[in-house]
C-alpha cells in the first residue's frame, strides 16, 4: 500500500462493473495504479465485481436509484465518478446521488454527460430523451452546489464502431451504420477513462469546469472504412443504411424503447453534422493524442474476424 493510499478517502467510481467501453472498469484500474483506494459501486455480484476485488478494489452492491445503497456507497468517500449507462432513469440516479453526495460533503463529484448537451439550450433539445436526462442533470448539478466537473465525450468508438458495426464487419466487410456522409469525431472509452483519473487524482483545479472530449480526428465514413481496411488487412466499404430499418433490427434485437430512440437521434444527429467537432481538450488534461481509429480497431481486431 502506497503513503497515497494510507492518506486518502477511498474515491467512489459508479458503473465499475463496466458495460460499452467499460469506463468504470478502466477508470477503477487507473486509479488503484495512482496509489488511490477505490471504492466500486456494481448493481451486482458476479464474476466482474470479483475481477474488482482482484484489482484490490473494496466492492459495494447497490443501485444508484436507492438512497440506502448511496449512503453505503459513498459515506466514507469524498470524490466521486458519477456514470451511469443509458437508462430512463438516469436524472433519478443523478439527483440521488448528488443529494447523497452533498450531505456527505464530497469534494469532488466528476459528471459524465454527452457533447450534445453543449448544443442543447433551454429552449434547444434533440429527440433523444436521453440527451434531454443528461441536460436536466447538468442542470441539477450546477444548482445543487456540489463541487462538480463535467465531462463530455463526443460518439463512443466502442459504441457504434465495435457494438453496433462489427457483425456486418464480421460477415459482410461491409461498415454499416445509418450516419450519412457527414464527418464524426469518435473517441476511445478507454481514453475518456484515463481522462477521468487524472481529474480524480488531483480534482481542486478542475471544479467547475466542463472538459469536451473528441477522438483524433473528424472525418466521414468512407475515411474510417479506409482504417478498418488497412487495420485489418482487407477491404471494408462503408454502407450508409436506412435508419428506420436499423432502428428495427434493434429492436427485434431486444434494445430497450429508451435506447433505441436514443440511437436513432444519435445517429439523426450524426446526418446533420452534429458530432463534427474538436477540441485538445483530452491532450490537455492527459498530454496523450486520442486513440485513432485504425489503432481501435487493430486492438480489436478479433471481434472483426469471422469465426
Amino acid at each position: 500500500m502506497t503513503p497515497k493510499s494510507l492518506q486518502d478517502d477511498a474515491i467512489l467510481v459508479t458503473g465499475a462493473a463496466g458495460d460499452i467501453g467499460a469506463i468504470g472498469r478502466n477508470l477503477t484500474a487507473m486509479l488503484l495504479a495512482k496509489g488511490h483506494r477505490v471504492r466500486a459501486l456494481v448493481r451486482r455480484e458476479d464474476e466482474r465485481a470479483e475481477a474488482l476485488r482482484r484489482l484490490g478494489a473494496e466492492v459495494v452492491q447497490g443501485d444508484l436509484t436507492d438512497l440506502s445503497s448511496m449512503h453505503r456507497a459513498i459515506a466514507g468517500t469524498k470524490r466521486i465518478y458519477f456514470g451511469m449507462s443509458v437508462s430512463a432513469a438516469y436524472l433519478e440516479a443523478t439527483i440521488n446521488t448528488a443529494a447523497v453526495a452533498r450531505h456527505h460533503g464530497v469534494e469532488a463529484f466528476v459528471n459524465m454527460s454527452q457533447m450534445t448537451v453543449s448544443q442543447m439550450s433551454i429552449t434547444e433539445t434533440t429527440d433523444s430523451p436521453q440527451h434531454k436526462l443528461h441536460w436536466l442533470a447538468e442542470q441539477a448539478l450546477a444548482w445543487s452546489g456540489l463541487p462538480v466537473v463535467t465531462v463530455r465525450p463526443t460518439v463512443f468508438l466502442e459504441g457504434f464502431f465495435l457494438r453496433l458495426a462489427a457483425d456486418a464487419v464480421r460477415k459482410h466487410d461491409e461498415l454499416a451504420l445509418p450516419l450519412g456522409s457527414s464527418k464524426t469525431s469518435p473517441i476511445s472509452a478507454l481514453d475518456v477513462a484515463n481522462a477521468v483519473s487524472v481529474i480524480l487524482d488531483d480534482p481542486a483545479p478542475h471544479i467547475g469546469k466542463i472538459y469536451n472530449l473528441t477522438g483524433y480526428e473528424s472525418v466521414d465514413l468512407d475515411h474510417y472504412a479506409r482504417a478498418f481496411s488497412d487495420a485489418l488487412g482487407r477491404p471494408i466499404r462503408y454502407r450508409d443504411i436506412p435508419l428506420p430499418a436499423w432502428i428495427d433490427a434493434l429492436k427485434n434485437a431486444g434494445v430497450s424503447p429508451h435506447l433505441a430512440s436514443h440511437l436513432a437521434a444519435m445517429a439523426d444527429l450524426h446526418t446533420q453534422g452534429s458530432y463534427d467537432r474538436m477540441t485538445d481538450d483530452l491532450f490537455q488534461l492527459t498530454g496523450k493524442a486520442p486513440t485513432s481509429m485504425h489503432d481501435f480497431v487493430k486492438l480489436h481486431a478479433a471481434e472483426f474476424i469471422s469465426r
